[in-house]
């Protein structure tokens, strides 16, 4: 028995993507349009909507924003959630941008030595959420075609997120860290000038470029992934399965779709209001806070260039997908 858990430790990736292979060529009709209809996504809402974010946020840790912002904050972000004041440059545009614009701004605060690796795992952790656009217009209005519970779940999504904040302050508190900001900002050597403008200008869109590219990528796969899943049915086996311990199939279907890939989740989730209509609402409000495997992977991809551990992102997502549950529960 040990013989065979080792072994399949060993050939697990292996068996997963031959399986994987096997798959894209079994169900090549379906999968084609799926791949289409992922990068028809990424094309007209996803790109369009991060790439100037992504550009913009290079471009701020060039300056003196973070600075100043920092100086401004400090008194209120180290003895609240014991980051540096300059932190909250990504917890206001991963707010304002949705996934996994928080991810890229904390990384760059990394790269440019203003946060400590420890404050950044920190940060990683509530950091990363869903636009208000996405909640209050595809979700509230699009989806569940009520406005006011749109306003609901935003209110709980930033609630939760701000609680995650707040528990994540004591993560590693009692290691000894260092903090750069103070030697690393003076407003009298900007890294930007006016005479290097376009090559920073440059590096900047290649490197959001590239990082932009990897998203899509993430995207056009996992449509791929669910595409395969539902024609297989795996889904529908696995939400079998779960009937069995008297949760309704299509309840069970729209957890698993979501914890695999948001956006089809909180749809499927949202298919449910009729019928289980409490439920429809809390379980969209836990996806809306944990992310999904999809989102999961693209901010993995972002923060292992910098060496950021994914463990408190992994937990602090659960936990703001279970606060988010209870403050929409309240707010009901």
């Amino acid at each position: 028995m040990n013989f065979f858990v080792i072994n399949l430790k060993k050939y697990f990736f292996t068996i997963l993507f031959s399986l994987f292979t096997i798959s894209l060529i079994l169900f090549s009709d379906s999968n084609l349009i799926a791949a289409q209809n992922g990068l028809a996504l990424f094309s007209t809402k996803v790109f369009p909507s991060l790439f100037p974010f992504f550009v913009a946020t290079e471009l701020l840790c060039k300056t003196n924003f973070t600075y100043v912002l920092g100086k401004f904050l400090n008194k209120f972000m180290k003895p609240i959630f014991n980051v540096p004041g300059e932190s909250a440059l990504a917890i206001i545009l991963g707010t304002i941008s949705g996934y996994p614009i928080g991810a890229k701004v904390v990384c760059n605060l990394k790269k440019e030595k203003i946060i400590s690796k420890i404050e950044a795992e920190r940060l990683i952790a509530y950091t990363n959420n869903s636009g208000p656009l996405f909640i209050l217009a595809t979700v509230g209005i699009s989806l569940f075609g009520n406005k006011k519970l749109g306003f609901t779940l935003l209110i709980s999504h930033l609630l939760s997120s701000l609680l995650v904040a707040y528990f994540f302050r004591f993560w590693k508190k009692e290691k000894i860290e260092i903090t750069f900001t103070e030697t690393k900002f003076n407003s009298s050597s900007l890294p930007i000038k006016l005479s290097n403008f376009g090559e920073i200008l440059g590096n900047a869109i290649k490197s959001s470029i590239s990082n932009i590219l990897s998203i899509g990528g993430f995207i056009v796969l996992f449509s791929v992934i669910l595409s395969i899943l539902n024609t297989s049915e795996i889904i529908h086996f696995i939400s079998q399965i779960l009937n069995l311990f008297n949760i309704p199939i299509e309840v069970s279907s729209a957890l698993f779709t979501g914890i695999v890939e948001l956006t089809n989740g909180v749809a499927a989730s949202s298919g449910l209001y009729e019928n289980y209509h409490l439920i429809s609402i809390l379980l969209t409000s836990f996806l809306l806070g944990f992310g999904g495997l999809s989102v999961l992977l693209q901010i993995y991809s972002i923060i292992s260039k910098e060496s950021i551990s994914i463990k408190p992102y992994i937990i602090g997502k659960f936990l703001q997908g279970i606060f988010s549950v209870i403050f929409t529960f309240i707010l009901l």
